[in-house]
């Protein structure tokens, strides 16, 4: 006897998906642990290269200071270890990288940050998204070319500027080197700022702000961590340039803190001795160790000072 009740549908195949869950965890995330353990691999490279590098650093230079002195090495005046009466005193290219990097980062620095907020508070879309291409397009340029702009054009114009100005020069080379790192600060800076949420340029604007004053006392603080982290690189980024002040900042060891003065870097040096002059392990081969070892102190003094500067203006905020 019919009852007019209908007899429900049976139920659909189960999809593949939840066939899946019923497996056991090893089956489940097979594919998640093979990016994890992809992602742990390259992250754990970046330690194994930078541990590679700091070991070949002190192991060779251990070979150079147990003919030179530790003492004599930080505080003598020359460096001469490539003459028959050799001198090991590193100041001479320390004070060659210091002032060719503080140049250079007087002239990135407030240009790239001016650039930074412009872009990210003042520019249009399209205008931006011309700008900014363009201007990363600068640190494509090979620095070999920036060397010898720097030596070709530069140096002609500074010494009409500066009478009397050396044909190889500390200005010059950290000027040209300013304008080289420009990119890097400005493209990093310019995406902090434009990661801070939009909240905060309102709540200024509703206080009577203006847009200079919400982009100097709100956003660049708020910004402050990637701007740090692009301030970072260009000082990393300065030190270790090579080719342009080799090119126009010359190779004669100078202890010397004026700018119009030539000089040379650790960098340049380095590069003098890796041409194959020198025989492999004797004490002027293993004196480019010695001195990588110093650049490589100098920049990690440079990030941990950036680090713990970033991090008390970000508490002051």
């Amino acid at each position: 006897m019919a009852t007019g009740l209908t007899r429900p549908p049976a139920p659909a195949p189960a999809k593949q998906g939840a066939a899946d869950l019923m497996l056991g965890p090893g089956k489940r995330y097979w594919k998640d642990r093979i990016v994890k353990y992809v992602l742990m691999t390259a992250a754990l490279s970046s330690i194994a290269v930078t541990t590679g590098i700091v070991a070949i650093l002190l192991l060779e230079s251990s070979t150079f200071f147990r003919h030179v002195s530790l003492r004599e090495f930080l505080t003598d005046t020359t460096w001469t270890p490539l003459f028959a009466e050799p001198h090991h005193g590193i100041l001479p290219l320390v004070a060659g990288t210091v002032v060719t990097t503080g140049v250079a980062l007087a002239v990135a620095l407030p240009i790239g940050t001016m650039i930074a907020i412009y872009l990210s508070e003042y520019a249009p879309f399209a205008l931006r998204e011309i700008i900014k291409p363009v201007l990363e397009l600068l640190s494509a340029v090979p620095t070999v070319v920036y060397g010898y702009f720097a030596l070709l054009f530069v140096t002609p114009l500074l010494k009409k500027i500066i009478p009397g100005l050396e044909a190889y020069s500390m200005l010059s080379a950290g000027v040209v080197m300013g304008v080289m790192i420009i990119p890097y600060v400005s493209s990093l800076s310019e995406d902090a700022m434009r990661a801070v949420p939009m909240l905060l340029r309102e709540g200024a604007y509703a206080l009577g702000a203006n847009k200079m004053i919400t982009s100097i006392r709100v956003v660049y603080p708020a910004a402050l961590s990637g701007i740090g982290a692009a301030y970072i690189l260009g000082i990393s980024r300065a030190i270790g340039e090579t080719m342009i002040v080799a090119i126009a900042a010359g190779t004669q060891p100078n202890l010397s803190w004026n700018p119009a003065n030539p000089a040379a870097t650790i960098t340049a040096y380095i590069v003098q001795v890796s041409m194959g002059d020198q025989r492999h392990g004797s004490p002027g081969y293993q004196s480019i160790f010695a001195a990588g070892l110093t650049l490589f102190l100098m920049t990690l003094g440079f990030n941990i000072l950036g680090h713990i500067l970033r991090k008390r203006f970000r508490e002051a905020y």
